[in-house]
């Protein structure tokens, strides 16, 4: 069952959302990545090849069309999930429905169903189909209900931070392991030992992997709870395609890396979901896959480290270029390494290591393009922008499935077929498509990513600068009576005038009247109940509406901004209602300090021209505490408001 305002989780829940994150994400490799591979070396065995190969197109097909169909299904998934409620909460029994249905539709997936195929071609096609859109849509369920709960097992940010944080650890070894583990695994369990294995191998390796998402999927439903608070009563609406497209027609830096990132998606997924098939059918050495997959998961989390080291030293432009440029030299030693173990594994390694920081510096950009959105259109669209990425990821998986089964025909890497079985034709074929179409890809990636974004660190910070000076300059509330309402500092620390802060842009008042204060103190509190209008990404500020209509910008420090959210947490989402007292932001003074930055927080009433006089209430050079009142602001009555 649910609980109310529990905040903090206890070690099983976390390991269980861990293992659950594991369990998800074999479950996608082993979907994605194997089932395709199956398909197309084992599944169909008439003995006339050429039927043989007319099925695997029809079926690798089916199956890009389907996942395309399940991009427009999403949303509604989304809205469903939302609309859940029952005394186990919203999430947790679409974790467990889907987690069990999808793993034992994808285990019959994973058989000939009885021979069908060979008694009528198409009644296999139409209940493979069924079946197939039916596991993705489970999946698909499971998935989105799995990652959405995370905000739902605790309110407190810092247990947000670590159960993310053991997801993510259990997420990489479990998309690891798939990789690691299926050739020896199949070959192992295979009744004949040949270089692919047979059918008996697929199936017990798939019944391996299915049986652990299970068993995740339950662990999650049975050993975490999900919270009750105001939070999660402030939905954003689930967004789907048709907005998608409307929001990327509007925000042209959300279009361009949107675009950059399809064609690297789309490359990416093409080499290495044929990795596999290069390893098994050029090289003949498929278990030396499993070497290749456990450097490629140590060399993921020496990516990710990395990223800070890179990213502080080149701009995201020059980092992006380089980094698809070094996956570009390894494609091409990957082209001609041949047998060579040691050659193919450094190119390969060339080409996935570089990958996690090419997702991180896409997220970036992708995140600071809400706020160039914002200022642009007038309106925030997090939500929105954010659902773009999973889109693009789902999309390139979508293309690379459709790719892989017509490559294995074309190059012969079929039923029955071997290393020493692919000719000189097939070879070629089957290198054109792995090496020559990603490369064309990954250029185009990068001359849109060069020439069209143009979204950088600087001009981030341009636009947070911006937007902080037009924040909340309109908002009113027309229905507030005359009345006089206090505002208490938000941190503790010497009062100062506005007047006195050292920016002009704060000291003339143009951000609103208010206060400065010299903060003692790290923690910033909300002054006053009310509801949280605007959470920059920067960390560094936040946006409060009383209840009767008093917008409050709190600014952490002058041109703080510049820190890009180093040495600053926030503990609240946009909607949230807090009350007074409640903690918004953390800091870190000596950040501040060591990057030359001046620490004075300034407190704004930016929508001041809406609303009546205000006034200091006590003198500039006090030492205050947070909580305790100094500001005053009068509130006039509004046309046809009735005072006593």
């Amino acid at each position: 069952m649910s609980t109310e305002g529990k905040s903090k989780m206890t070690m099983g829940g976390r390991l269980a959302y861990s293992f659950g994150a594991f369990g998800n994400d074999s479950f996608y490799g082993l979907l994605c990545g194997y089932l395709i591979m199956f398909i197309t070396s084992h599944l169909f065995d008439t003995g006339n090849h050429a039927l043989d190969n007319k099925m695997i197109s029809i079926v690798t097909l089916i199956i890009m069309c389907l996942r395309f169909v399940e991009l427009f299904i999403d949303p509604f998934i989304g809205n469903a999930i939302d609309r859940t409620k029952t005394r186990w909460g919203h999430f947790r029994p679409w974790v467990v429905i889907g987690g069990t249905v999808s793993a034992v539709i994808l285990l019959i997936l994973f058989t000939n169903m009885g021979g069908l195929y060979k008694k009528s071609a198409i009644g296999y096609l139409i209940l493979f189909g069924i079946l197939y859109i039916t596991m993705d849509i489970f999946y698909s369920f499971k998935d989105v209900g799995f990652w959405s709960m995370l905000p739902s097992l605790t309110t407190d940010s810092r247990e947000r931070e670590k159960t993310a944080a053991f997801a993510r650890v259990g997420s990489t070894i479990g998309g690891g392991m798939v990789g690691i583990i299926v050739m020896p695994a199949v070959i192992y369990f295979s009744a004949t030992k040949t270089s692919t294995g047979d059918d008996r191998g697929w199936f017990v390796f798939a019944l391996i992997i299915c049986s652990l998402s299970m068993l995740s999927a339950w662990g999650v439903g049975i050993f975490t709870r999900e919270t009750n608070s105001d939070i999660r009563k402030n939905k954003k609406d689930t967004i789907g395609i048709v907005g998608i497209f409307k929001a990327l027609s509007g925000n042209d830096q959300l279009m361009w890396v949107a675009c950059a990132y399809l064609f690297y998606c789309v490359a990416i997924n093409i080499i290495n979901s044929l990795e596999v098939y290069y390893f098994t059918y050029i090289m003949g050495a498929p278990k030396a896959f499993s070497i290749f997959s456990t450097i490629n998961v140590f060399l993921g989390i020496i990516g990710t480290s990395l990223f800070p080291f890179f990213s502080q030293r080149l701009s995201r432009k020059s980092l992006f270029t380089c980094l698809l440029i070094f996956m570009l030299c390894g494609i091409a030693l990957f082209s001609v390494a041949g047998n060579n173990l040691a050659l193919v594994l450094i190119a390969a390694s060339m080409f996935g290591f570089p990958q996690p920081m090419v997702f991180l510096i896409v997220l970036m950009v992708i995140t600071d393009s809400v706020e160039y959105g914002q200022l642009k259109l007038g309106h925030r669209d997090e939500s929105l922008a954010l659902s773009v990425r999973p889109l693009l990821d789902k999309f390139g998986g979508a293309v690379a499935n459709g790719v892989v089964g017509q490559v294995a025909i074309l190059a012969g890497m079929t039923t029955g077929a071997t290393a020493s079985s692919i000719t000189a034709t097939g070879r070629t074929n089957f290198k054109l498509m792995m090496f020559a179409v990603p490369a064309v890809l990954l250029v185009i990636a990068i001359c849109v990513f060069a020439k069209k974004v143009i979204l950088s660190e600087q001009k981030h910070a341009e636009i947070v600068a911006e937007l902080e000076k037009t924040w909340g300059k309109h908002i009113s509330d027309d229905k507030s009576a005359a009345k006089t309402v206090t505002v208490a500092t938000p941190i503790t620390g010497k009062l100062m005038k506005i007047s006195e802060v050292n920016d002009h842009f704060f000291s003339t008042r143009s951000a609103g009247d208010g206060f400065a204060v010299k903060p003692s103190d790290g923690r910033v509190l909300a002054p006053f109940d009310a509801q949280v209008k605007q959470v920059f990404t920067t960390r560094h500020a936040v946006g409060l509406l009383s209840k009767d209509g008093v917008a409050l910008l709190i600014h952490v420090g002058i041109g703080t901004v510049k820190l890009k959210g180093t040495g600053f947490v926030s503990y609240v989402e946009e909607g949230q209602e807090v009350k007074k007292g409640q903690e918004l932001i953390e800091f870190w003074d000596p950040t501040i300090k060591k990057a030359g930055l001046d620490d004075t927080v300034v407190v704004a009433v930016t929508n001041t021209q809406k609303l009546g006089p205000i006034a200091l209430t006590e003198t500039s050079g006090t030492e205050v505490q947070a909580g305790d009142n100094v500001l005053q602001v009068e509130l006039q009555a509004k046309s046809g408001d009735k005072t006593n």
